[in-house]
């Protein structure tokens, strides 16, 4: 991708970007990991994601809207039951270019539950949080400025994201012991020393992720994969 060829090039020192573009760029040896919103603190704990429409749409489609939101969340919970699934069939379908073993640790290390309350309260701390970097102006009222972003639509509840249910599809899930961000790896790389390339998925100054030995020397990616 274009951050890849930046990173090639010497254009760029760093780069920001999301899932599964992370992990492809880490798999390919191009990047480390310095900060995870997945996994460090306080970004860990932030809802996402939400989705913005024009507030006269909204207005004049609330019954579109209410129906197009609903779907989303269906599709979040279907996402969150089946990771694998999910990502098999978006590599299919040729949503992105990724392979499945690396689109499925991508989405793997996501959560995708749906929630109207705490979409909305994300909207107040992102309100607090610009105004803390002088994004908004002192005198800006988040608070007010929170409820009018964000809107409430009928049928879009919590209760009812509650009652939703979901096919669990055979086949669809992965492992919680699973160390689905090596075995990508190992499927991406073919050299001798590519699991020996697992510190790069975590915090340069932490121990190798998710092994039961993480002094363990290299063993063939087959090997590895096959025992998971």
């Amino acid at each position: 991708g274009e951050l890849g060829l930046a990173i090639d090039k010497g254009e760029v020192d760093a780069v920001c970007n999301a899932e599964p573009i992370g992990s492809l760029l880490i798999a390919e040896g191009k990047v480390r990991n310095i900060a995870d919103q997945i996994m460090d603190e306080p970004y860990n704990k932030e809802y996402c994601c939400e989705v913005i429409a024009n507030g006269k749409w909204v207005d004049a489609n609330r019954d579109t809207a209410a129906r197009a939101t609903r779907a989303l969340l269906k599709g979040a919970k279907w996402v969150e039951t089946n990771p694998r699934a999910a990502a098999v069939m978006a590599v299919e379908k040729k949503y992105l270019a990724s392979t499945p073993e690396l689109n499925t640790a991508a989405l793997a290390r996501l959560r995708y539950v749906p929630s109207v309350h705490l979409a909305e309260e994300s909207v107040r701390d992102a309100g607090r949080e610009m105004k803390i970097a002088k994004m908004l102006s002192p005198e800006t009222d988040t608070e007010a400025l929170a409820k009018r972003a964000f809107m409430h639509l009928d049928g879009v509840t919590d209760e009812w994201i509650k009652t939703l249910e979901v096919e669990k599809l055979a086949g669809g899930q992965v492992s919680p012991d699973e160390d689905i961000r090596l075995i990508a790896a190992l499927v991406q790389k073919d050299t001798e020393d590519s699991c020996c390339r697992r510190k790069m998925f975590d915090q340069p100054d932490q121990d190798a992720p998710n092994l039961a030995d993480p002094d363990a020397s290299c063993v063939q990616k087959n090997t590895i994969a096959a025992e998971q």
